[in-house]
């Protein structure tokens, strides 16, 4: 079967097209999340990509999945495709908050319990607060397994209570992008990334600098104590798992992060 499903077919059968993906029409590229302060690798993250043209873009694609609610499906055959080629690698994983309903991620055989690093699941800053009791339930039941632990992304793009997020006690906070951009030209955007910088820090979550794509902003997210920074400055999304570089020619090396001993069910 063509891998790539022709526009005409889409539009014959709009209500099933994302369900109808296949493992095959799916691929994974990782982009590295850098230690700010030794430049080693911290961790990759997975993002998804697909065959199918009019599923380019991830947010298209997962909206009809969620339409079609078929998200916990597709988030599993992401996950069946990110965690085999990153093999000792701590490892960042988005996942749609339908997901977090459909229960998917709670099944023993799901590969998020048996990654032999640290796992990462990345949810939206406004998913997280949208769905705040269903994320703590299910993140409960999952962080219980050891080395899993919660990301929230785009942190600061909305207007949601913040506090409310940071009581899911997320192990690592992602600066919204729009938070980094031009950073280094605007002085009060720097005063009040400071400040959620130091928020975080104080109730005991990492943070990562998002879409840093030139010296100046790097030079600019180290001054505002944030651990860890990812974007195209360091690697662009590529597969296999890229090595980062940093200003000046210093390449780093994906490295293996702590084991995790993991056993799977007797079949």
């Amino acid at each position: 079967m063509d891998p790539i499903i022709s526009l005409a077919a889409l539009r014959s059968d709009p209500p099933r097209a994302a369900e109808a993906l296949t493992m095959e029409q799916l691929r994974i590229v990782y982009q590295p999340i850098v230690h700010l302060e030794d430049r080693r690798i911290f961790a990759q993250e997975a993002l998804t990509r697909c065959t199918v043209p009019e599923f380019a873009n991830p947010e298209v694609l997962f909206s009809h999945a969620s339409e079609e609610r078929c998200c916990g499906r597709l988030g599993r055959m992401i996950r069946d495709l990110a965690f085999g080629p990153c093999e000792g690698m701590p490892l960042f994983v988005n996942v749609h908050p339908d997901e977090l309903s459909a229960r998917w991620l709670v099944r023993p055989d799901d590969p998020i319990g048996f990654h032999d690093a640290d796992v990462y699941i990345e949810i939206t800053e406004s998913a997280a607060f949208t769905h705040y009791d269903l994320c703590r339930s299910v993140l409960q039941e999952i962080s219980s397994r050891a080395g899993v632990y919660l990301a929230v992304d785009d942190f600061g793009a909305g207007h949601s209570n913040l506090m409310r997020v940071l009581d899911l006690e997320p192990k690592v906070v992602k600066l919204d992008r729009a938070m980094v951009s031009g950073l280094d030209t605007n002085p009060r955007k720097q005063i009040l990334v400071k400040h959620v910088v130091r928020l975080c820090v104080e109730l005991g979550a990492m943070v990562v600098a998002e879409g840093i794509e030139t010296a100046d902003e790097l030079s600019a997210v180290l001054d505002t104590g944030a651990h860890l920074g990812q974007g195209y400055l360091f690697s662009k999304p590529k597969f296999p798992a890229p090595a980062a570089e940093w200003p000046g020619g210093n390449t780093m090396p994906p490295e293996t992060g702590r084991r995790r001993i993991v056993s799977r069910p007797r079949i």
